[in-house]
């Protein structure tokens, strides 16, 4: 149901087996503990709160949820008694739009029919939250890019980044702003750190960091050359078809071959972001009948 890994002492991170590698993280100190975002399905999150009371002698006091959409933060509702901290729009968003979501996703099957929705009720606006565990302390730092409200949670002395989904295998920024994320991999890539727990994915580790923030930025860089150029194309639409994740310097298989059509959406949502409209397709020729 998850793989889990130590990070560090009193640090782990879990990674889902069922839906596109999303992670959790926890933090555990001398008299409580914080999780980072639940899993993306209830039996997961279930599955992940049976074993965090099996495997240590400390409550759960606080949740971080690092960004509103539902794969971080509907299982928030399997912990009654912990206190959600989030930044304000996260709570905000989880009105606006989690509710109506969890309304259809309810309609559409019984997967999330015991979920309901626990909003933060520890929140802020800008820059930052520290929280004394003992010995540990954790920073909560804006991390916008992705989504508006993203955080992330820095585990001080060990050097271990919470980075939500700032950091995934392929940055991903249709309900996002690039700047954003551009400026938010450039302060992550200023961090001294040990080690890196994506939104989704694995592990990024000290030595492999910079080459992986690099990587990303000029993946941005890349699909902002490329919608420019179809912004010039009388369909840009079709040439944004064409434009192949490769060419971007991501591979087809990550996230198990999820990154293609994150790819796409990528470049469709930037056009729109950029221009104001959905770039255009050429129409298609009807098929006559013999």
């Amino acid at each position: 149901m998850f793989q889990y890994e130590r990070v560090a002492e009193g640090v782990y991170s879990f990674q889902s087996e069922n839906y596109a590698q999303v992670t959790a993280g926890l933090v555990v100190g001398a008299k409580w503990s914080v999780l980072i975002d639940t899993l993306a399905l209830p039996e997961e999150t279930k599955a992940l709160q049976a074993f965090i009371e099996e495997h240590t002698e400390v409550p759960i006091r606080y949740i971080v949820n690092t960004h509103y959409h539902a794969d971080h933060s509907w299982g928030n509702c399997f912990f009654p008694n912990a206190v959600i901290i989030a930044h304000s729009l996260c709570r905000q968003l989880m009105i606006t739009r989690g509710q109506p979501a969890l309304e259809r996703a309810k309609q559409s099957g019984h997967t999330f029919v015991e979920v309901e929705l626990k909003f933060p009720n520890l929140t802020f606006p800008e820059g930052e939250m520290s929280l004394k565990m003992g010995r540990k302390c954790i920073r909560i730092i804006p991390l916008p890019g992705h989504s508006p409200d993203g955080i992330g949670v820095l585990v001080e002395d060990e050097r271990v980044l919470f980075a939500g989904d700032a950091v995934m295998p392929i940055p991903y920024i249709v309900d996002g702003n690039i700047e954003q994320m551009a400026e938010t991999l450039k302060r992550i890539s200023r961090m001294r750190l040990e080690n890196i727990v994506p939104g989704h994915g694995d592990i990024v580790l000290r030595g492999e960091i910079k080459t992986k923030l690099r990587e990303d930025l000029d993946y941005l860089a890349c699909i902002q050359k490329e919608v420019k150029k179809a912004h010039r194309r009388k369909f840009p639409g079709d040439y944004l078809d064409e434009v192949d994740i490769a060419q971007c310097g991501k591979s087809r298989v990550l996230l198990g071959g999820l990154a293609v059509e994150l790819h796409r959406r990528n470049l469709r949502a930037l056009y729109r972001q950029m221009y104001g409209e959905a770039p255009a397709r050429s129409p298609k020729e009807e098929e006559v009948p013999w």
